[in-house]
């Protein structure tokens, strides 16, 4: 199969790590819409698997990437908002480290969101949009600096980069990943590459062409759920509509942004595609495994919210295609896998293929073996939970849980509660949780949540209940 023998001695696919910030699960492959321009995914999803129910149980950068990094589920690593990550993890059995031991040669491109900021964890080599800004400080030429248009970073109200599409972040990464493949890895060795883009997350800056490649009025507009109104939205919901201001912002506006959001991901997408080529050159292509995830969604005006934080669909549920090497092996290309997936499954996805194993501790499974359709027991379901502004006022992260097919959330504030069939609502348009015919299924879900979190975390309950507290 591969070239590369690893120290100990056998043949090892190199593994490459493709992550997105903030790119809903529907921009890529059977849900996006048609004119929506992805073709490097597209190809990705005709040659590896697509796991159709991939979910971020925090929706946020934070957790998701401590996920990645641990193989541990965030109930079981703890990290809900934006904590350090030196405070759950070091140098020692993180995804890179273990790679390392190993054999392999490992790498970082782009946000890793680690805190220190130069924390390794475990890589042997860290290039971050920092080194980016000050590359860009070098160049002398004061007109043209990243992010001088003075749009936030959770604003909704669209504007175009103020470089050329050649300077941007977004081009740099890709170029760093290329180098690295072209020139600076050790080709007596297999490498690990985790390519992470910053984009889609806002704000919503893409520069020409794909600032204009998408028209507002041609753009899906927002959904509103039946429960996403004024009167009817959870307390907690509703705090987050309105802290930010996101429920006064035309419709008009978040076409706009959804319109300049599919400009980032196809040129995310485009330059995915010179990672590709340059693997291609170097005759590694076939020899190389490649996943593609994201690590949260963005409301993008559905429900009358925009960024993430949430347990809803669009906020949690990200894409995730892995395409394996050429090998003997069963293939995979083109499957649709409906088992609920996470972030944790990554490491030990990486582990199995690299011939070693995970450490002990973790809650990952091997997405290659689930796409064979080789996994005895697939999860079940997944718990979600977040408390990035809830917690900074004393109040209890929400809770959730989904199996895939119904899905069932707890906002302590009011003790408010929804409930979601999602396979004959897949936009999350009506809650069911008042619904008699849907109880017992309801039931079932609150219960299997309760009981999951006694056993693992039994902290984010009350004495063994949900918990329930005063709206602030």
């Amino acid at each position: 199969m591969s070239s590369n023998t690893g120290s100990l001695g056998r043949d090892q696919p190199n593994l490459l790590l493709i992550t997105t910030d903030q790119q809903r699960f529907d921009t890529v492959g059977r849900h996006a819409p048609e004119l929506l321009r992805t073709p490097h995914l597209d190809l990705l999803g005709r040659e590896g698997a697509t796991f159709d129910r991939a979910y971020a149980e925090s929706p946020l950068c934070v957790p998701s990437r401590v996920s990645i990094m641990t193989g541990r589920s965030v109930v079981s690593h703890g990290v809900i908002g934006l904590e350090p990550t030196s405070s759950v993890m070091g140098r020692e059995d993180t995804l890179p480290s273990v790679l390392r031991e190993a054999g392999y040669q490992t790498a970082a491109v782009g946000k890793m969101h680690f805190t220190p900021e130069r924390a390794r964890h475990g890589f042997d080599e860290l290039i971050l949009p920092a080194d980016y800004y000050r590359w860009m400080d070098r160049q002398g030429e004061t007109a043209l600096r990243p992010m001088r248009h003075g749009t936030g970073q959770n604003v909704m109200y669209p504007t175009m980069a103020t470089v050329p599409e050649a300077l941007t972040l977004t081009s740099w990464i890709a170029e760093q990943c290329v180098e690295y493949i072209t020139q600076r890895r050790d080709p007596t060795v297999p490498f690990f590459l985790w390519a992470s883009f910053t984009k889609p997350h806002p704000p919503l800056d893409p520069p020409e062409p794909y600032y204009s490649m998408y028209d507002p009025d041609q753009v899906p507009g927002p959904v509103h759920g039946d429960w996403s109104r004024e009167d009817k939205a959870p307390p907690a919901f509703r705090y987050g509509q309105v802290r930010s201001g996101y429920d006064l912002v035309p419709e008009s506006v978040y076409r706009a942004a959804k319109a300049a959001y599919f400009g980032l991901v196809t040129q995310v997408d485009h330059v995915i595609g010179r990672i590709f080529a340059a693997l291609q050159d170097q005759g590694l292509y076939d020899d190389t495994l490649v996943l593609f995830t994201s690590d949260h969604g963005d409301y993008l005006g559905d429900h009358g919210a925009a960024s993430k934080i949430f347990f809803h669909d669009v906020s949690a549920r990200v894409p995730m295609i892995l395409r394996l090497p050429k090998s003997p092996e069963p293939d995979v290309a083109g499957n649709l896998v409906s088992d609920v997936v996470t972030h944790s499954d990554i490491l030990e996805t990486f582990a199995t293929a690299a011939g070693t194993t995970a450490p002990k501790g973790t809650d990952g499974q091997d997405l290659a073996a689930l796409a064979r359709g080789e996994t005895d027991e697939p999860r079940p379901y997944i718990v979600g939970t977040t408390g990035i502004f809830m917690a900074r006022k004393g109040v209890p992260p929400f809770l959730g849980i989904t199996d895939g097919q119904h899905k069932y959330i707890w906002y302590p504030e009011g003790g408010a509660e929804q409930f979601f069939d999602l396979e004959d609502d897949p936009l999350e348009l009506t809650d069911l949780s008042d619904n008699e015919t849907y109880a017992q299924t309801k039931k079932s879900l609150r219960d299997l949540l309760i009981q999951d979190l006694a056993e693992r975390a039994p902290h984010f309950l009350d004495n063994g209940e949900l918990p329930n507290v005063e709206p602030i």
